[in-house]
């Protein structure tokens, strides 16, 4: 590793045959995270008969959209898009009371002159180590609460997270300096304008990535739609899905009755089918990744105190 000095300030350098041995790694690290997904859109895209004789191919012999057309054919089509519309709703809505009582809890605890800091961080912590079970869940989200069949039985269980405050407080306690918020204090601001105005864009870096786990785990929540949601109108997209999945899983096991309902096992794409699921579930949400990582790269480059 060589050091060069430009305008007085050091920087290092790899030698150019280490920076190509990185990046051929690299290259292939990425490579190997994005091929699965286009071995499954391949397979989504085979025609079953063809499935069945010549297996799990990159480039298939036949290609064919029956199982998508199967997904989304007459009705539930209709049951399809009202499902992915109440996914969104979650998933924005529940991203963003998720972010915000995440953000003002690990804030608090994570300044030094606050007096219950010591107990509130345990707090939390207990409840990452030691969880209540579902039953107690089921009973505080029902009867105590009475939220079922309504949306934010799909909101509120996953609105704050043990983990995502411990990420923060640690987040803030190393970006947001003391000196910020003790200048702000003595100019006369209050504590939530200070939130607000000066440690809110210093912590666009920790906000977006607790946003994401926040997005990826409304985004791919069935659970509580199953315990709590019977109206067909609130039902998710990940329930859906899986409703379709064990349909299809029935009918499989079936043949008979697959007969008559589909003109045989022959004409149902089950495998296929299980693929053109998963695209479905998977392709929104990482498509929506690249404008998180925007807000990673613009906010590592804002800072606090200039030396």
């Amino acid at each position: 590793m060589k050091k060069k000095k430009v305008n007085k300030v050091e920087v290092r350098s790899f030698n150019p045959t280490v920076n190509l041995i990185f990046n051929v790694v690299i290259a292939l690290f990425a490579v190997s995270c994005v091929l699965p997904f286009i071995f499954v859109i391949m397979i989504s895209l085979t025609q079953e008969a063809s499935l069945a004789e010549m297996g799990y191919r990159f480039w298939p012999k036949e290609f064919s959209t029956a199982a998508y057309s199967y997904i989304f054919a007459g009705e539930m089509s209709k049951k399809i898009f009202q499902a992915f519309g109440v996914t969104i709703f979650v998933t924005v809505l529940g991203t963003l009371v998720n972010a915000s009582m995440t953000s003002l809890y690990a804030y608090v605890i994570s300044r030094s002159n606050f007096p219950f800091r010591r107990f509130f961080t345990i707090f939390a912590l207990v409840t990452m180590l030691f969880t209540p079970g579902m039953v107690a869940n089921y009973l505080v989200v029902k009867n105590l609460l009475g939220l079922n069949d309504t949306i934010w039985a799909l909101i509120l269980p996953l609105a704050l997270g043990p983990f995502n405050i411990l990420v923060m407080r640690s987040f803030f306690k190393k970006t947001v300096p003391d000196s910020i918020i003790e200048s702000a204090r003595i100019d006369g601001a209050s504590e939530m304008r200070i939130f607000r105005s000066i440690v809110l864009p210093l912590a666009v870096p920790g906000i977006a990535t607790i946003s994401l786990f926040a997005a990826l785990g409304y985004w791919n929540d069935w659970l509580n739609a199953l315990l709590y949601i019977q109206r067909d109108n609130l039902v998710p997209l990940q329930y859906l899905l899986m409703k379709i999945q064990n349909n299809l899983d029935f009918l499989a096991r079936n043949a008979g009755l697959g007969a008559q309902i589909q003109g045989g096992l022959a004409a149902l794409p089950s495998e296929s089918a299980r693929m053109a699921i998963v695209v479905v579930s998977t392709l929104p949400i990482a498509l929506t990744y690249p404008f998180f990582q925007r807000y990673f790269v613009g906010g590592l480059t804002i800072g606090g105190v200039k030396e």
